[in-house]
């Protein structure tokens, strides 16, 4: 995507230094940032700290990791893995991504080890190019049919929550990449962009990346997306998704529940946008089995934003004893999902519809 007229991606490989390269999310909107990885530690700081965030995303960063740490050494194979596992427990495609580095590291050793895994990294990452394209051309046939038939053909209302667009992925995104290619088409789109606390992803992100793509978009608090629903303003809900489960539940950042108990009530379609390789088929009831990431209460105490000096900081909004608890994910029942994008199309959210998609191919 571009970035004041120049192509990015979210993570990349320099050859001429030997490192990976990443934009800084944690600076966004107020400074663009490109971070440099040299080795697991700062690899593994950049996910635990949502430097690089979204579950595609830190999939393949997991993936880069991996080949930074066998560069420096070959025998930490099963360590580093460990490592990088840790990280994240609730986003899947850290797991899949690391399976998939097994798979084709097994029985190598030193230097033909340290080059395979780099080479699997960088498949993943220009993997990831292909799908996340892949799901926005499909998700722009639903979109497209939406506003094909709303009335008076004025622009087409979409609300969105947390970030789940380029930056999320190594490109395209996967619900923004719905957004994108609608767009692309010719269909007039606004954006309701949920504020996303506590770590304000739409805010900080979606709203950046959208403005920066052209398209319409209009920043609201996470608690305005029903009231905008009942009063006609919304014509479909688009989110991704860390974890879906072979059911078709949907695990996105918390508060995406209760858009979807408003979509539904309301009559308005909701789509998950995810990459099969988000799609856990060993889990079937999300609420019971997907594992919540339970994150620092700071992230809830305080924001960060830029003070009157132009410089980032954090700031305390709660009183210095107060005890919070900051859920990370929620699980989005498959009753109240119209529909699971992918990039092999759209399937029902259900067992019978998604069983499909459970191949090795």
């Amino acid at each position: 995507m571009r970035v004041q007229g120049k192509d990015y991606q979210s993570i990349w490989f320099e050859a001429d230094t030997l490192s990976v390269k990443c934009i800084d999310q944690t600076r966004l909107p107020h400074e663009f940032s490109i971070l440099t990885l040299n080795d697991l530690a700062a690899t593994r700081v950049a996910i635990t700290s949502m430097q690089v965030r979204g579950a595609p995303l830190i999939g393949v960063a997991a993936a880069y990791g991996m080949y930074l740490a066998l560069r420096e050494a070959p025998d930490c194979y099963e360590s580093a893995r460990a490592t990088l596992l840790a990280t994240r427990p609730t986003a899947v495609n850290l797991l899949w991504a690391l399976q998939q580095m097994d798979s084709r590291c097994a029985g190598l050793s030193g230097e033909e080890l340290v080059q395979k895994a780099l080479s699997t990294a960088q498949k993943l990452a220009q993997d990831d190019v292909r799908i996340c394209a892949s799901i926005g051309d499909a998700g722009a046939d639903v979109l497209e049919a939406l506003w094909q038939v709303k009335p008076g053909k004025g622009p087409l209302n979409v609300l969105t929550h947390c970030n789940a667009g380029w930056l999320a992925t190594v490109d395209w995104g996967t619900a923004l990449s719905v957004i994108y290619k609608a767009s692309a088409r010719g269909v007039p789109i606004h954006v309701w962009v949920d504020e996303t606390r506590p770590r304000n992803q739409g805010a900080a992100l979606t709203c950046w990346e959208l403005s920066e793509h052209g398209i319409a978009n209009t920043l609201i608090v996470d608690n305005a997306g029903g009231h905008l629903m009942q009063h006609g303003e919304v014509d479909v809900c688009v989110v991704g998704s860390d974890r879906t489960t072979a059911d078709g539940d949907v695990c996105n950042k918390v508060g995406t529940y209760l858009k979807a108990l408003a979509a539904f009530d309301n009559h308005i379609p909701f789509y998950a946008a995810v990459p099969v390789s988000t799609i856990d088929f060993s889990m079937s009831n999300g609420i019971d089995e997907i594992p919540i990431e339970l994150r620092s209460m700071r992230e809830v105490t305080h924001v960060t934003g830029i003070n009157e000096q132009g410089v980032l900081t954090d700031v305390q909004i709660s009183h210095k004893d107060v005890t919070a608890h900051n859920i990370g994910f929620d699980v989005t029942p498959a009753r109240l999902v119209t529909g699971i994008i992918t990039e092999k199309g759209v399937f029902r959210a259900n067992r019978e519809s998604l069983q499909a998609l459970n191949t090795t191919d």
